[in-house]
This record gives C-alpha cells, structure tokens and sequence, in this order.
C-alpha cells in the first residue's frame, strides 16, 4: 500500500510534464491517490492531453481562480468524480511582465500578481473544504520569500503573501482538523519559470551556493516532499514551510 492509499487529491497547476504539479500527481496516483486536475480557458486542451501521461489518465475540471463563479461552483462540479476530497494542491501563480519591475510595476500589474499568487490560496481552500474533513491537507508551492532575489520583484512581495496566507489558513482550519503547508522549491525550469525574465540569474546562485546541489531540471525532490505533507506522516505540522532547496535557505548571504 501506498502512503496516500485510498485518498482524494485535487491538484491545480498541471501544464507540462516538466512540472512539480504534473509530479506530484504521477507519484501522487503510484502511492494509491485520486486525482482530479484543474484547468481553464485555452490551456483546458493542453492539460488534458498532458494527463494522458500519467499512470492513469484523471478527469480535468475547469477553475479560474480569479473567478469568484468558478470558486463557488467547484464542489458540485468536484462530485461528479469524487466524493470528498482528502488533499488540495496549489501549484499556481502568475504575474504581469510589468511586476518584474519593481519600481515601474503598476497597482494593476501587482495586484493582479497577489490575486493570482496569493489570495487564491484562501479562495481554493475556502472553495475546496465543504468537501474535505478532518485529515485533510492543503500544500502549496513557494518560492524562499525571505529574500528580495534578482528579477522576481513584485512577484517575490506575492509570494511573501502567500506565505503569510498558508499561516493564517493554518490557524483558521487547524479547528477543522485541515493541515496547511508549503514546499519551498528551488529553482526548476518549468513554463512558469520561462515567463520570468532574466530566471537565469538563479541558476549561478544555486550551482554555486547549494550544499547538496541542485538539479534545475528535476521536479521530482520538491514533488515528492508535497506528496509526503498530503500524506498521514505529517499528521500535527501545519503552517510549515519545507525548503527543498539543496540547502540554500540555509547558507548565509
């Protein structure tokens, strides 16, 4: 048996096979889990071709979550394949080409960036919890918000905000027996990744300041870290952030 045997996962952010989202749903159904996708608009198509990659091929539900619509209508669209849901993963963010530039980002490009990047966290898990009982667990995926990093810009502030989101949603759904978490992973040349300008600045700092070394090709370590935190082994962590980093968080500047 698997360590996620019979559980029910929803996984958002599955674009390419490249992802930490598309492997935390593979290794997610090879320990025994569930899983339903989410997807929107044009990219519907595209998710669910990538899911025919997986071990067995999971229904794709449509989410916008910058749709309060699709929010509120995600339970009963959710109840045509499953019946609960034991795990929520969020694998999703975006900002504006104008938030990669600190001082020249607009409110509209900024606000758009925390909409996206960290209020959704509040907005999926609200979503989700009618269906989910205690047991459950909500992981997300962050990028080290500690630091003001080259090029990330008003995307770093959301992240910061969305860190702070995943404690408050800790003490909020602690009474519901729900974990929250995050995996703070680092640097991986997924699509998200490709649509920061200058991402390549990253890689120097890893390749030389990771005492572990660092892959930024492999998703896997940070996939598998998301899968243990859905799992039963985490059962009294919440409000963590797990850095699967090769050590960098830890090293001085």
């Amino acid at each position: 048996m698997g360590i996620l045997e019979g559980k029910r996962l929803l996984v958002t952010g599955v674009l390419m096979d490249t992802s930490i989202a598309f492997h935390i749903a593979k290794i997610a159904q090879e320990e025994g889990a569930q899983v339903v996708l989410t997807s929107f608009g044009r990219t519907m198509k595209i998710t669910s071709t990538i899911a025919k990659r997986l071990p067995t091929t999971p229904p794709v539900v449509e989410l916008d979550v910058s749709d309060q619509a699709h929010l509120d209508s995600l339970t009963d669209r959710l109840r045509e394949h499953v019946d609960g849901l034991d795990g929520v993963v969020h694998s999703i963010g975006f900002a504006p080409p104008g938030a990669f530039n600190f001082m020249e980002g607009t409110w509209d490009d900024v606000s758009t960036a925390v909409q996206i990047s960290a209020y959704s966290l509040k907005g999926l898990a609200a979503a989700a919890l009618p269906m989910m009982s205690p047991g459950g667990s909500v992981v997300g995926l962050t990028f080290d918000a500690k630091f003001a990093w080259p090029v990330y810009d008003w995307m770093g502030v959301a992240k910061a905000a969305f860190e702070a989101t995943n404690r408050y949603l800790a003490r909020d759904l602690g009474a519901k027996g729900i974990r929250s978490n995050l995996v703070s992973a680092g640097p991986i040349r997924t699509t998200a990744a490709k649509s920061i300008p200058g991402f390549d600045q990253f890689e120097k700092v890893w390749g030389d300041r990771a005492p572990l070394g660092w892959d930024l090709t492999d998703p896997v370590p940070a996939a598998r870290a998301c899968v243990a935190l859905l799992s039963d082994w985490f059962p009294a962590t919440t409000g963590e952030i797990v850095h699967v980093d090769g050590g960098v968080h830890a090293m001085g500047q």
